[in-house]
């Protein structure tokens, strides 16, 4: 998320709102409700055509709004850098909701005999200070975030997201109907995909246990409803073609392999998930394979993929141009094809001109099918579903004469206001003449670009840019949009303690430890931006940089079995993973490792991988 330009902005309604406090029922204790000011983050389209992702903060004064945008900054940031919010950026309107709270901090934090704090969206932890909550379930008065959501002017609970982030340094969220994180915690960017993955992906938490430091039990249940957890074997799911069987054997986007990994649904054994550690059971990592294809599938059926074009309630004349609008992804193009009388005409542009079809005098059937490409979608009934495949048809009546209609030249694009990566899709929308389909003219640096087919889109990936800062320009007619394209991924800094022994002059930096070892990765850019660096070990899958659990200033701590934090073992050298439940029988990561690294910035640009090698002695 770019810093300054797009977050200083205030909407206009927010300003309304900022003078027009809120209300609630009045009771004996009610006090009015504080003002709020609506931030727009990032604004792709309509609310009405978009996802729309609104950020409350709770338990943040006024003087502390700064620290509320900055926490929104670093959860928004690292969203798009997990899959796949990455690819669908474009299908989300982003709000922050800036609320003065009366006090500081949020209730029962961390404890329960913590203070209660007189905040708007009342959030609090243990499950709003329940005794026999879980601690780090931390909750929030939905109706409240309900009518401050509803500030943001075209945005209904049909197509929005509500994040409450909460002024804590704890770690905690939620899920359900609304999604809850705490702001401030070293992992909290991290919890806020994860909860969203319940909200709005409907997954279920793989976790084998659910008060931390406590193993769960056996799973005594049947097949579970689950889409990411079962009973039967890879052998049953391939022959009963169920569950995950089109993933199965396929390198996990999360590390290592898709198969069946024994705990889940808080239980240690019985019941099985995809992978050995995902976003759904391990903060840090990216969903799987099973995971991402059900988030892809709620994300994009929150956005009409086939959202505009030529109506066709009621016969249209064969002396027009009949056009559709669809959803941009910002990885990919979507496949545009059509049909007259069940031949597929030529092209896959956003447009048909009737009139050079030779259409003889009568009735006419003409069909535009949409479909999403992505390969993110195996299950064919989720890619003909309405969330990645769209038609639509009109009767094409040649007794009947087209008014003459004209449009702007260019109606809609990707934002101007930010960067785009090298490896964005961009486009354009033009108005839709009924006599005529405007080309688009691109040029990149200057220089003109022909695209054949599908001129709306400019797949930047494909010209494979040299590092640096590009311009891209799309011109109709006499209207001209600009881009500036970030070409240059950041690059990342390990610093790591003082090592026994060091060496490498050869090739990747090499160290030897005869104990616990800490790094810090530093990135740097060439602009502003929150960047999100990664690591992994012996290729295993990429896990978010956050500092240290305690202390998101602190370098990352690396022992041979990890180190033992609120009831989870975290910097684990094992073969099981980085973060580990302390009750899992893991074998010590003494020996050689490799280590990788490399951060994302706000365009969505990936710097370059580096290495190096440790190796962690055994006691002697």
């Amino acid at each position: 998320m770019p810093r300054g330009k797009t977050l200083g902005k205030r909407l206009a309604i927010g300003l309304l709102a900022a003078a027009l406090p809120l209300f609630v029922p009045a009771t004996a204790e009610a006090a009015p409700a504080p003002s709020a000011t609506v931030v727009p983050v990032q604004v792709t389209g309509s609310p009405s055509a978009r996802f729309n992702l609104v950020l409350l903060g709770d338990g943040y004064t006024a003087a502390e709004q700064p620290k509320f945008l900055a926490d929104v900054e670093k959860h928004v940031n690292t969203l798009w850098s997990l899959e796949p919010f990455k690819s669908y950026r474009g299908y989300f309107n982003v709000y922050a909701v800036e609320i003065a709270s009366p006090e500081s901090g949020v209730d029962c934090d961390p404890a329960l005999s913590s203070p209660r704090r007189n905040t708007p969206l009342n959030m609090g932890f243990w499950g709003g200070c329940d005794p026999n909550g879980v601690q780090r379930l931390l909750t929030m008065d939905e109706a409240a975030a309900k009518r401050y959501a509803d500030l943001v002017p075209g945005t209904t609970s049909a197509n929005r997201q509500i994040l409450g982030l909460g002024n804590s340094s704890t770690y905690g969220g939620a899920g359900g109907a609304y999604a809850t994180a705490s702001g401030g915690n070293a992992l909290s960017a991290l919890i806020s995909p994860h909860e969203i993955g319940h909200s709005l992906g409907g997954l279920d938490d793989e976790y084998d246990y659910l008060q931390r430091a406590v193993p769960g039990g056996v799973y005594t249940g049947g097949e579970p409803t689950s889409l990411h957890h079962t009973l039967l074997t890879e052998q049953q799911m391939r022959s009963r073609q169920a569950k995950w069987w089109r993933w199965l054997g396929e390198p996990s986007e999360s590390g290592g392999t898709i198969g069946r990994y024994e705990g889940g649904l808080y239980e240690r054994s019985g019941v099985w998930r995809p992978s050995r550690h995902s976003m759904m059971k391990t903060l840090g990592y990216a969903f799987d394979q099973v995971s991402r294809e059900r988030m892809t599938q709620r994300i994009s059926a929150k956005v009409p993929i086939l959202s505009g074009g030529t109506p066709s309630t009621a016969p249209i004349g064969a002396d027009r141009v009949v056009w559709v609008t669809v959803t941009h992804p910002v990885s990919h193009q979507l496949d545009v094809t059509w049909t007259l009388d069940n031949v597929r005409l030529p092209g896959r542009g956003h447009a048909v001109d009737l009139r050079k079809a030779g259409l003889p005098e009568g009735r006419h059937t003409l069909t535009v099918k949409v479909t999403d490409p992505t390969d993110f979608v195996r299950d064919p009934a989720v890619r003909a579903s309405a969330a990645l495949t769209a038609t639509r048809t009109w009767t094409i009546d040649t007794s009947l004469s087209t008014p003459p209609a004209e449009g702007p030249p260019i109606a809609e694009s990707t934002p101007t206001d930010r960067p785009v990566s090298a490896n964005d899709v961009v486009y354009v929308e033009t108005g839709q003449p009924t006599g005529a389909i405007p080309s688009v003219r691109w040029a990149l640096d200057g220089v003109t670009v022909p695209v054949e087919g599908n001129d709306r889109d400019f797949d930047l990936k494909a010209r494979k840019l040299s590092p640096g800062t590009h311009s891209l320009t799309a011109t109709v007619g006499s209207t001209t949009r600009t881009w500036t394209v970030d070409a240059q991924g950041p690059a990342t800094t390990a610093t790591l303690s003082k090592a026994l022994r060091t060496g490498g002059a050869s090739g990747d930096p090499e160290y030897v430890f005869d104990g616990p070892f800490t790094m810090r990765l530093t990135a740097t850019d060439d602009r502003a931006g929150r960047l999100i660096p990664e690591f992994r070990v012996d290729g295993d899958g990429w896990h978010k940089y956050y500092g240290w659990p305690t202390d998101p200033n602190a370098p990352y701590l690396f022992t041979a079995r990890g180190t033992e934090i609120d009831g989870l073992a975290y910097g684990n050298l094992g073969p099981d993973g980085l973060t580990v439940s302390p009750f899992t029988e893991r074998k010590p990561g003494y020996g050689k490792h490799t280590v990788e690294y490399r951060a994302t910035d706000a365009a969505g640009n990936v710097g370059p991988t580096s290495r190096f090698t440790v190796t962690l002695l055994p006691p002697r």
